[in-house]
């Protein structure tokens, strides 16, 4: 174990002032344990109010023993926005969080806790969906349900290593996913999902969550291409046609916006290397 610990939460955000607010309200309830925490904000390209939204919660956190600094910049993406973020953050454990996640009072503390180790290692918690129309709750449904969902260490939304880890890439290359590029440099029995919960939200709509599921699968093809290697750290196993019955039969309409979305996505209805859309 590192003495005295310090935990980095680096948070990028682009016109996220609706939801950063919620994200760190939550994340500065957090208990941290007995380890320090510093958050790293990076409003990237931002044409509202996110970075002004995110320095409110400087005394909150200066007043909790935690530092939060805000980072502001021009160009836009999220792999420069970490990029900028690592150059100031500090930790021991990097926790990567999106702006729009709710994490749970002991996510932090279990995570670093995981991590507090000198070998390589990743981690993250368990997901709850959170998602308003019909369509998506019936779909979620079934997706939470899923194997490497419903007990793999996916990393959407919250993902995180440590120190010794970090140091196998150098820095964030441009590409799609970056949650699995960052899972994939672990092989399986160096991840762990630790026993506390963060809520994520889900795209709201069947076109929305046909474009999101399609520009999922150009970023695990994009690992695949250019880093062809780190695919042997896959454990992702779609579900078998028996797995599929039993999920049907508990949950006809489940199944059905599922399978409905998935056969959209595999016919080109979406375009492939689609641009991020929230339908939140």
């Amino acid at each position: 174990m590192v003495s005295n610990p310090l935990v980095s939460i680096i948070l990028p955000a682009h016109d996220e002032a609706s939801y950063i607010g919620n994200c760190l309200r939550a994340l500065l309830a957090s208990d941290p344990g007995p380890y320090r925490a510093e958050v790293v904000v990076v409003a990237n390209a931002c044409s509202d109010s996110t970075a002004m939204v995110a320095k409110r919660f400087e005394d909150t956190a200066c007043a909790r023993g935690w530092t939060l600094s805000v980072i502001e910049t021009e160009t836009p993406g999220k792999l420069n926005a970490l990029n900028l973020a690592e150059e100031t953050a500090r930790g021991d454990v990097l926790i990567y969080l999106d702006a729009d996640v709710i994490v749970s009072r002991p996510l932090v503390s279990r995570i670093a806790e995981a991590l507090d180790t000198p070998a390589p290692r990743y981690a993250s918690g368990q997901p709850e969906v959170r998602a308003q129309s019909g369509f998506t709750r019936a779909y979620a449904r079934i997706w939470q349900r899923l194997p490497f969902i419903a007990t793999g260490v996916p990393g959407f939304g919250v993902f995180a290593m440590n120190i010794a880890g970090r140091a196998r890439w150098g820095a964030w290359p441009e590409i799609i996913s970056d949650d699995t590029f960052a899972r994939l440099h672990f092989a399986p029995d160096e991840r762990e999902r630790v026993v506390a919960r963060y809520s994520w939200p889900m795209i709201e709509g069947f076109w929305n969550l046909v474009k999101v599921r399609r520009r999922q699968d150009d970023g695990v093809d994009e690992v695949a291409s250019y880093y062809p290697h780190l695919m042997e750290n896959d454990d992702v196993v779609p579900p078998g046609k028996i797995e599929v019955l039993r999920l049907g039969l508990s949950d006809p309409l489940g199944l059905a916006a599922y399978l409905a979305v998935k056969l959209a996505v595999r016919s080109g209805l979406a375009e492939s290397k689609q641009s991020w859309v929230r339908g939140r």
